[in-house]
């Protein structure tokens, strides 16, 4: 049988470190008042980093990549699949997954767009797993890049104090000892109001809102059940429990979600990889960024057990067992 399996891990963060402290000034001159103690109660995060002008998600999506691609020992002619997980794609179409390709130098095989938002990472290797298990690729090269500081609204203090951006990315190759174990992916429409952008381009226009929308109450609620069922729907198809866990790499969106998942899973803190302090929440990197940051510590080692897990605007979730 053939399997999938992890052989490099990349991640990169734009230059410019905000800190709350940063943050809570530049909105204080808009008139927005928040604060460092408000933002670490409610989140857990501290700091976060933002794109410069004239900068696009396959641009950070490129420097992850290449990072992966040198840990894996492989370069980008190695590459025949290119998996994206974005919601700020570079442009419209064609996809970032095709940008990122030219610039990688990689051209030829297939490459495309995920959209599942925060679930994104996730869904993106699910996928990339099944491509490369059934032959159809050899090396996947699975980002997830977002650059979400330009969809937020500056006068909403609840949202935009959430978001960073940044890219993370993993090589994917055929293997013939196990990787990806199991994986159990869904969606619910009828959450689409609960955390969106509304808005979309019409004639060289937009029509509607542009700008991020959350009901975070909502989203808090929903995370934390539908982020326990998909991990045990994901060891179950493993015949794994709870205890086989080495480290739960979840989605980085709030420290109270993830304190609460692992909680449900009986699961130590001290097992769960956290980069949101420092990252804040970026959507579809956040996972691949924290897979990369436990893995360059060396926390995360290989031969251990990682369940990944995500939710995310749709409303999608999420989660993937795997030996790296």
């Amino acid at each position: 049988m053939k399997y999938s399996r992890i052989t490099g891990t990349g991640s990169y963060l734009p230059p410019r470190r905000l800190t709350n402290a940063d943050l809570v000034a530049e909105l204080a001159a808009k008139g927005v008042e928040t604060s460092d103690e408000w933002i670490v109660e409610r989140t857990g995060i501290r700091a976060r980093h933002f794109a410069a002008d004239g900068v696009f998600s396959s641009d950070l999506g490129l420097e992850a990549a290449k990072k992966a691609l040198e840990a894996a020992g492989r370069t980008a002619k190695d590459v025949d699949l290119i998996i994206v997980a974005t919601s700020t794609p570079d442009m419209v179409f064609p996809s970032t997954a095709c940008i990122l390709q030219n610039k990688l130098g990689a051209n030829g095989g297939a490459a495309f767009d995920v959209q599942a938002v925060c679930s994104g990472f996730v869904y993106a290797l699910t996928v990339a797993d099944a491509m490369v298990k059934t032959g159809a690729a050899k090396c996947a090269l699975v980002v997830g890049a977002e650059i979400f500081s330009r969809i937020l609204d500056f006068n909403d203090r609840t949202t935009c104090v959430l978001f960073g951006d940044g890219a993370g990315a993993v090589v994917l190759e055929a293997s013939d000892t196990p990787g990806i174990l199991s994986s159990d992916l869904h969606a619910d429409g009828k959450h689409v109001g609960i955390l969106c952008v509304p808005g979309h381009v019409s004639g060289g226009a937009i029509l509607g809102d542009p700008l991020l929308k959350m009901d975070g109450q909502a989203v808090f609620k929903l995370a934390v059940g539908l982020l326990e069922s998909a991990a045990r729907a994901t060891l179950t198809k493993a015949n794994l429990t709870e205890a086989d866990i080495d480290w739960l790499v979840p989605h980085q969106a709030n420290i109270r979600i993830m304190q609460s998942t692992a909680r449900k899973l009986k699961l130590s803190m001290d097992k769960v990889v956290v980069t949101v302090d420092q990252h804040g929440n970026t959507s579809a990197a956040s996972i691949p960024l924290a897979l990369d940051a436990g893995v360059r510590s060396g926390q995360v080692k290989p031969g251990q057990t990682l369940l990944l897990e995500g939710v995310g605007g749709g409303f999608t979730w999420g989660a993937l067992l795997l030996i790296l």
